[in-house]
């Protein structure tokens, strides 16, 4: 039997959303609100290949939600809320409670409020998205989708810090990694286009606002550049990355700020914005560096070479490459940032065609290439959809 399933990818000022026809895999409509809270607020929504774009105020999710529902049903997809047998909710942060998928009850709930302070740019609204949910569709199964859960195959030797053995034991500090369900997606949609054998050995480049390396071997995550926070790993839009720890009491003593004031800089003021002073969009980056900014220019070349470096590291951590694979925003959509980051990969075998590059093709490398190298477009989504059939018991 079919059912209609929503999911839901809140962030800080956006909510993303695709409404499914389980397990047929049919959107029945798609959209995004971005700028909540934000002068200029816009809905955007496809229903069978028909693009609508409003231009409303939206002063938080709640409205938002609000707004994606009357769509729904103004549009006719739904005839009524209860039509909607599930909603996914992708959840950033699961930590060491949620090694998959589970249907939202008061402790899953106060677990992901718990969390806020590992991941506080995603989880406070990821918990606002499943609340409101909860009451405009009380008839519908509620389902967590965690970023980390992807990540619960990686080995001790990957999440493992080497602090005070009982820091892990008492309160779970590790690496857990992020973005699971995209580098999951991907690396299933690489091996049904290029089998088994091209896919044993791959390597996910989630590159956008947010990003992260992962390094799977035969389907399972066996390293990943995030840690105990999303903070960890690549330079980001403006997320700082991989740090010297000692820093951070330096900074501290030098400006006079405290810890809160020090985590806010981290997480909003530094990566590509914080290198460049110009922005936390690559492409706005790009545009400056071509203009000669000099500043702009040396924050692609950090952003490029921490990418390179992930890489080195974890085709050694698979014992190969068999596909280089790129995907959300920059990686799907910067031809300029790909080739930067496989010009210095030709000791891996690597070695990309610039015309197919620059199209965006599936299929990116040289005829001569040893490795596979692909465009795929990410489908967090439909990742999201089939664990609230699978969770709810809908299958």
């Amino acid at each position: 039997m079919s059912k209609k399933i929503l999911s839901i990818n809140s962030g800080s000022s956006s909510l993303k959303f695709k409404l499914y026809k389980m397990p047929d895999e049919q959107v029945l409509a798609s959209g995004q609100v971005d700028r909540i809270g934000i002068e200029n607020s816009t809905f955007n929504y496809k229903i069978n290949d028909k693009t609508t774009e409003t231009l409303r105020p939206i002063k938080n999710h709640d409205e938002a939600i609000k707004a994606v529902i009357n769509m729904l049903l103004t549009s006719g997809v739904i005839a009524n809320k209860n039509e909607i047998a599930g909603v996914g909710h992708r959840v950033s942060h699961g930590g060491s409670y949620y090694p998959e998928s589970v249907l939202v009850d008061k402790d899953v709930k106060k677990r992901i409020d718990e969390l806020s302070v590992l991941s506080p740019l995603h989880n406070p609204v990821n918990l606002i998205g499943i609340q409101d949910f909860e009451k405009l569709l009380p008839s519908a199964k509620e389902v967590a989708v965690f970023d980390t859960s992807f990540h619960q195959t990686m080995p001790e030797e990957s999440y493992m810090y080497a602090l005070p053995y009982e820091y892990y034991e008492k309160y779970g500090i590790r690496r857990y990694g992020f973005h699971g369900p995209s580098h999951e997606y991907v690396s299933l949609k690489a091996n049904e286009l290029f089998g088994n054998e091209k896919t044993r050995r791959v390597i996910s480049c989630h590159l956008g606002n947010g990003s992260s390396l992962c390094a799977i071997k035969d389907g399972k995550s066996v390293n990943t550049s995030m840690g105990f926070t999303p903070l960890a790993g690549l330079v980001m839009g403006s997320r700082l990355g991989d740090i010297d720890p000692e820093i951070l009491p330096f900074i501290e003593s030098k400006l006079g700020m405290d810890s809160h004031e020090v985590l806010e800089m981290l997480n909003k003021k530094s990566g590509l914005l914080g290198l460049s002073g110009v922005s936390s969009d690559v492409r706005d980056v790009e545009k400056a560096a071509n203009n000669g900014n000099a500043r702009a220019e040396m924050a692609l070349k950090v952003f490029v070479h921490q990418i390179q470096h992930y890489i080195g590291a974890y085709a050694s951590d698979i014992g190969g490459l068999d596909t280089l694979i790129f995907t959300a925003g920059i990686g799907e959509h910067s031809w300029t940032m790909r080739s930067a980051i496989c010009k210095k990969l030709a000791y891996l075998g690597v070695k990309i065609d610039e015309e197919k590059n620059k199209q965006s093709a599936l299929s990116i490398e040289a005829k001569d290439s040893k490795v596979k190298v692909a465009v795929i477009p990410t489908d967090e989504e439909i990742m999201i959809a089939r664990d609230v059939m699978r969770v709810a018991g809908f299958n």
